[in-house]
């Protein structure tokens, strides 16, 4: 009995829904019928009206022997990822709210914050904190009187592995906010094999447990925005990139959309969720291959002719010149001006050079390598790095041009061995990581337990 009991509570933390149109029960009256079986009056009307002439008798489900109960599927039946949590008023009037004015960290220590954690990329982290501080202060205040403020939707441009996402992580993780990351690459037009535009909140929802009042003040961040971008010399329709920026347009702005519970896409079995995208902060970053080639061009039509004049490859060896990009250059890319009108905000991230890597190594709290010598330490091993690995690992991983996503790979080929190795001999105490071991010219130096005591002594 107690077992039921657990389950019945459970159960009444999520909304019936509609056993036709799968509408929530939040969103109108339902009618209860046996065997678990609600309509809502909408689709109860329906019923009548469909029914030509003459009147209707009701008939009693329960007393019709033939009737096998096993026909219908209870709507209960619905998976718990695919249901939507009851709004519990009374309980968030006495809980403290998971985010309040009093609580939003200020932008400079919400940099702060993210100093900890990113390294470098000190005017995008300015940014962001300030945009993302104001949009709080707009979602939490809602008293603007006259004078409505808009989003702080956010658009960020940098080459790959500059630390994008890994800023968005970290700001949501600062703010204890739900936030999706998508990937624009698999977006296409409503009705085409794919995700729709929709599917972007479906996961906002997910990452919010299926609360839709927390999911309205989350964030969104889609990846690979560049990947949308207008088609070139094509005849075609073109359902994965403009078709896609008209899709996200209601999105951005605010609206209230239809989503699918627990499912990439709408059907009759899936029940929707009515969210307002008003107070949800849009972040779209993208790598933009070739837009330094459309920011040059700009830039070398200032080139004249005579002793002042520009040099036609002045610019060919600046590794930031994404800093330069303007709203002009990302519609000559692909992007359309109403999206673009959509992110006023507009940064770019500085491409990692080799000291920058060797922070990265080093600084985060979260480091590659403190994870690895954490892991270590759990078996009783001490390990450490000289100033000649660090820069070995930054050196090599320069030369994959992917930005921090190459320490992670290199880190792992080296440290395959020793991690192999290590659990294998309980007299080891010490492995101290070179530089020529890194290149390949020598091994690790590995003290044992015993030498190292006495030297303690």
């Amino acid at each position: 009995m107690s077992d039921n009991k657990d389950v019945d509570n459970k159960n009444d933390e999520y909304e019936k829904y509609c056993y036709l149109c799968r509408r929530p029960e939040s969103q109108g009256k339902l009618i209860y019928m046996p065997n678990n079986i609600n309509i809502c009056q909408d689709c109860m009307q329906k019923t009548f009206d469909s029914f030509s002439g003459g009147g209707m008798q009701f008939i009693d489900l329960s007393n019709l022997p033939n009737l096998n109960s096993n026909q219908f599927t209870p709507v209960n039946d619905i998976p718990n990822r695919q249901k939507v949590k009851k709004k519990k008023e009374k309980e968030k009037k006495q809980e403290e709210p998971e985010l309040s004015l009093s609580s939003i960290p200020a932008p400079h220590e919400m940099k702060a914050k993210l100093d900890e954690y990113v390294i470098g990329q000190d005017y995008a982290k300015k940014v962001i904190s300030v945009a993302v501080y104001n949009h709080y202060k707009r979602v939490l205040t809602n008293t603007m009187d006259d004078i409505e403020i808009e989003k702080s939707n956010m658009l960020m441009v940098g080459p790959t592995g500059s630390g994008k996402t890994y800023l968005v992580k970290t700001i949501a993780r600062i703010l204890n906010v739900p936030l999706a990351i998508t990937d624009a690459t698999t977006l296409t037009e409503a009705g085409y094999i794919g995700d729709d535009v929709e599917s972007v909140l479906s996961k906002l929802l997910t990452a919010a447990d299926n609360d839709v009042e927390k999911a309205e003040r989350g964030i969104v961040f889609i990846d690979e925005i560049d990947k949308i971008a207008k088609k070139r010399n094509t005849n075609s329709r073109d359902v994965s990139g403009e078709a896609v920026q008209q899709g996200l347009l209601k999105l951005l702005e605010g609206a209230e959309v239809e989503v699918p519970v627990g499912a990439g896409s709408k059907n009759a079995m899936v029940p929707l969720a009515t969210i307002n995208t008003r107070n949800i902060l849009f972040i779209c970053g993208g790598a933009f291959p070739e837009l330094e080639d459309i920011i040059k061009a700009r830039l070398n039509k200032q080139a004249s002719i005579g002793f002042s004049a520009d040099l036609r490859d002045k610019y060919d060896g600046d590794a930031n010149i994404l800093q330069k990009v303007t709203m002009d250059d990302l519609r000559e890319f692909g992007m359309i001006p109403e999206f673009l009108g959509r992110l006023p905000i507009l940064f770019s991230l500085q491409s990692l050079d080799e000291d920058m890597l060797v922070q990265i190594l080093k600084e985060p709290k979260n480091a590659i390598l403190k994870q690895y010598q954490k892991l270590l330490s759990l078996d009783g091993v001490d390990l450490r790095f000289d100033e000649s690995a660090y820069r070995a690992i930054a050196k090599r991983a320069m030369e994959r041009k992917t930005g921090a996503r190459a320490l992670r790979a290199i880190i792992e080929e080296f440290m395959l061995d020793i991690m192999y190795q290590i659990p294998r001999d309980d007299d080891i105490g010490r492995v101290t990581i070179t530089g020529d071991y890194i290149e390949g010219n020598g091994s690790p130096l590995i003290e044992m337990r015993g030498v190292l005591a006495l030297e303690q002594e």
